[in-house]
C-alpha cells in the first residue's frame, strides 16, 4: 500500500488549531501517539508528536498519522487524508466567534487562554459510543488502553509504511464477542454493556445516529436506548460525535467544578443540573466551553 503525504495549512481556517491537546484532552479514544506516550503528561498541549488512527473511507480501513509542524498539519496516508482531517478534527469551527459568545466567567477565559486552539472532535458514532461505555469510573488512559484491546482483538487490521495497525471493530465484529472474551480485554462490569449494545445496531434495532435531528433533550434520551447508556455517556457521544455543540456531559470532574464555581447550577438532577450549566456556560457552544473547562482543571 503507497503512502501519501500531504500537509495542510491551519492559515486556510478561522482561529488557532492545537493537535495535541485536541486529541489528548479525554475527548476521543481512537487516536495513538506514535511515541507511545498517549496521556502520558496532563495538560498536553502544542507538541509536535506524531498521531495515528485508523479510519474508514468508502468503507475500507485506511491509517492516517498527522503532526503539527507550526501553522500546518503534516499527514501521512494511503489516501487523500486532508478531508478526512478536516471533518474529525473540526477544522473549520471558527473559535474566536465561539469564544466571542462564550460568558466572560474568569475561570472559562482562563482555560480558553491555556489551551487556545483546542478544537472538539467529530469521532464515529459507534466507536464513541463504546469508548465511553467504557468510561465509568476510569481514568483516560485506561479508557485509551481498553480500545486499543477492542481494536486489537476484533477490528480490522491494515498493512501500512511497513507496519500493522489495527481499526475499530463493526458493531458485527463486537456483537460476536463472548463476554469472557472481553471481561479478559479488561472491560469488567461493562462487557454485558459492550456486548449488547453491539447486537442492538448489529441487529438493525438501533443506531446512535438516529438522534442526529431531534431537539437536544430527546436526543440524548435517543441515545439511553443502548445498554450501559445513562445521560452523561449520551452527552460525551452527542459532543464528540453527533455535533450537539451545547452538550455538557455531567462526569465527576465537571459535577465538581459545578460545586466550585457554579453552586447555583446544582438542581438536584440531571436535567435541570444539565439546563443550568448549559445556560451558564454559553448554551448553543456550552460543550466547547466545557471540554476547554474540563482540560483545564482536570
Amino acid at each position: 500500500m503507497s503512502v501519501e503525504r500531504g500537509a495542510v495549512a491551519l492559515s486556510e481556517f478561522p482561529g488557532p488549531f492545537d493537535l495535541q491537546s485536541t486529541v489528548e484532552s479525554g475527548q476521543s479514544y481512537l487516536w495513538d501517539r506514535a511515541d507511545g506516550l498517549m496521556y502520558d503528561e496532563s495538560g498536553a498541549y502544542g507538541g509536535d508528536s506524531w498521531y495515528e488512527t485508523v479510519v474508514r473511507v468508502d468503507g475500507e480501513p485506511a491509517v492516517v498519522r498527522v503532526r503539527q509542524v507550526d501553522d500546518r498539519l503534516e499527514w501521512e496516508s494511503s489516501v487523500d487524508a486532508a478531508p478526512v482531517l478536516r471533518e474529525r478534527l473540526r477544522l473549520d469551527d471558527d473559535l474566536p466567534a465561539i469564544r466571542a459568545v462564550t460568558p466572560d466567567d474568569d475561570v472559562i477565559e482562563r482555560a480558553f487562554d491555556a489551551y487556545w486552539g483546542m478544537h472538539l472532535v467529530d469521532d464515529p458514532a459507534f466507536p464513541c459510543l463504546v469508548s465511553f461505555i467504557c468510561s465509568a469510573q476510569m481514568r483516560v488512559a485506561r479508557i485509551h488502553g481498553m480500545q486499543r484491546e477492542l481494536e486489537r482483538a476484533f477490528g480490522p487490521t491494515v498493512e501500512f509504511d511497513g507496519r500493522t495497525y489495527h481499526g475499530f471493530p463493526t458493531a458485527e465484529q463486537l456483537a460476536a464477542a463472548t463476554e469472557a472474551e472481553l471481561r479478559d480485554l479488561g472491560l469488567g462490569y461493562r462487557a454485558p454493556y459492550v456486548r449488547d449494545t453491539a447486537r442492538m445496531v448489529a441487529d438493525g434495532e438501533a443506531a446512535p445516529e438516529e438522534a442526529v435531528g431531534l431537539d437536544y433533550e430527546d436526543a440524548r434520551d435517543s441515545l439511553t436506548r443502548f445498554v450501559g447508556v445513562g445521560d452523561k455517556v449520551a452527552d460525551c457521544v452527542l459532543l464528540f460525535a453527533l455535533d450537539y455543540l451545547e452538550a455538557v456531559p455531567l462526569d465527576t470532574w465537571i459535577r465538581t467544578t459545578i460545586d466550585e464555581y457554579y453552586p447555583d447550577c446544582d438542581r438536584g438532577n440531571y436535567a435541570d443540573t444539565s439546563r443550568a450549566i448549559r445556560a451558564a456556560l454559553g448554551g448553543e457552544f456550552a460543550g466547547y466551553a466545557q471540554t476547554y473547562v474540563f482540560h483545564y482543571l482536570r
